[in-house]
């Protein structure tokens, strides 16, 4: 997508959308002993995400998961809403689009694997990031130059704040 036409989508956006594993984490997976799983998130990810709430922008999570990490990590970077446990991520989508009165050219959204294809193919602003799957990457408008976890987010957040009428 030439950049002229990137900025008058991103210019669109009221909510922004994300998954978390290999998106908002580098995708990896930390177990202990015990069973417990932990996940490392990219601080400036996560100031882009403060940015974009704090200029009106929704933020949500639909994830397949269910993590009390995602969930600690959501409320303090202050998110709209998050849907955890999502194993039909287009019914979460369908659901917002609905709440927040939105139209799909108005939603940016960040996957990374097949189960995100659905929504990346309904949403205004289909983003990835570098290192998302291949069918993934082919079905997106905006690929980040950054890994998932390495900088991806806020690259989105950037777009989206730097193009806001």
């Amino acid at each position: 997508m030439k950049i002229d036409e990137l900025n008058k989508v991103a210019s669109k956006i009221k909510a922004a959308i994300f998954d978390v594993d290999g998106v908002m984490t580098d995708g990896s997976m930390i177990l202990d002993q015990d069973g417990k799983e932990y996940k490392v998130f990219n601080a400036k990810d996560g100031q882009g995400l403060v940015m974009l709430n704090k200029a009106g922008i929704k933020t949500i999570v639909i994830t397949a998961k269910q993590s009390f990490m995602v969930q600690k990590r959501c409320e303090l970077l202050g998110f709209t809403r998050i849907y955890q446990g999502q194993k039909n991520k287009e019914h979460a989508l369908d659901e917002i689009i609905d709440d927040f009165e939105l139209k799909f050219d108005e939603v940016s959204y960040m996957g990374d694997d097949l189960p995100d294809l659905g929504v990346l193919r309904k949403v205004g602003l289909p983003c990835c990031p570098k290192d998302a799957v291949p069918e993934v990457i082919k079905a997106s408008r905006f690929i980040s130059s950054k890994d998932g976890g390495r900088g991806a987010v806020r690259e989105l957040c950037d777009l989206i704040l730097k193009n806001m009428s």
